[in-house]
């Protein structure tokens, strides 16, 4: 049975809750509420159906929550997973290479190398925000940063967690909301020789007992987006000793000095940055 995907924005995140709660009501396979992000305030509702939607009752559960009719589109059958892997080619940041096993043998061996399979959690190392972590790593250890205690927040696939680890005798948490990517981070680490150094685990932001324990990080990497960054900030400073340093991405270039803003306001000031198209990468030290 084809697969179909439903859509429409809202204002504000209770009312588009509140709609993805009503969802669930028309048996989709998933459904997901996500900040638009634009800093307009909308947000975006969808949900996954196996086989069409009822129109009748997506437009009543649209009209019931004042919400813009739904966009129904049928998603393509492929399998995503092969596609990427076969668009992969190694990717340079600083001293890192980020490669597939397909291209294990061309990446050369004087470099850092961190092999990560295309899978269901972000972090291939394509994306600009991935690239300018990694490029900001490299010039905090080129400028002499070591690193002890440090925490992959979001940390998708585990690369950066991976990195970390790879450069300096540390420990890392990599965590993340999703627990598929906390499986692929565990993988991943396994497959490159760095699972005792890694503890991978399912958590939103630092809320879990074991991130508290490990705290004070040394480094903190959090590649996300400008709106949880910005909620993460009290969190932030509270898990960080004075010196601390905050790696921030997922930030669009004019979404950067808002995030900033707010991050100084909790004891942190600029040391670097790193932009990669219209992405940016903050570095921040704490104190």
């Amino acid at each position: 049975m084809p697969l179909y995907y439903a859509s429409t924005v809202l204002k504000g995140e209770d009312a588009a809750r509140a709609l993805g709660d009503a969802l669930e009501s028309l048996d989709p396979l998933a459904t997901e509420v996500r900040d638009h992000d634009d800093g307009s305030g909308r947000w975006d509702v969808g949900a996954h159906f196996d086989g069409r939607p009822d129109a009748a009752g997506l437009a009543l559960v649209a009209a019931l929550h004042g919400a813009p009719d739904f966009a129904v589109s049928k998603v393509e059958e492929r399998d995503w997973i092969a596609q990427v892997r076969s668009e992969l080619t190694p990717v340079e940041a600083g001293r890192f290479v980020v490669y597939g096993a397909h291209d294990r043998d061309a990446v050369p061996t004087n470099r850092v190398r961190l092999e990560i399979e295309a899978a269901q959690a972000f972090g291939t190392g394509h994306h600009a925000s991935t690239q300018g972590c990694l490029t900001a790593l490299d010039r905090l250890a080129r400028a002499g940063l070591v690193a002890r205690r440090v925490a992959d927040i979001g940390g998708g696939t585990g690369v950066l967690a991976m990195a970390a680890v790879s450069i300096w005798p540390a420990r890392a948490i990599a965590s993340d909301i999703d627990p598929v990517a906390t499986l692929t981070a565990r993988e991943n680490a396994a497959a490159n020789g760095l699972g005792p150094d890694i503890l991978c685990l399912t958590a939103p932001g630092f809320n879990h007992p074991v991130l508290a324990a490990r705290a004070p990080f040394d480094l903190v990497f959090a590649n996300i987006l400008a709106a949880p960054l910005k909620r993460l900030a009290p969190a932030m400073a509270r898990h960080q000793a004075p010196g601390g340093v905050a790696i921030l991405s997922g930030l669009l270039t004019r979404q950067a000095p808002g995030v900033r803003a707010v991050y100084e306001g909790w004891g942190y000031r600029r040391i670097d940055r790193v932009v990669i198209g219209e992405w940016t990468t903050l570095v921040l030290r704490r104190g």
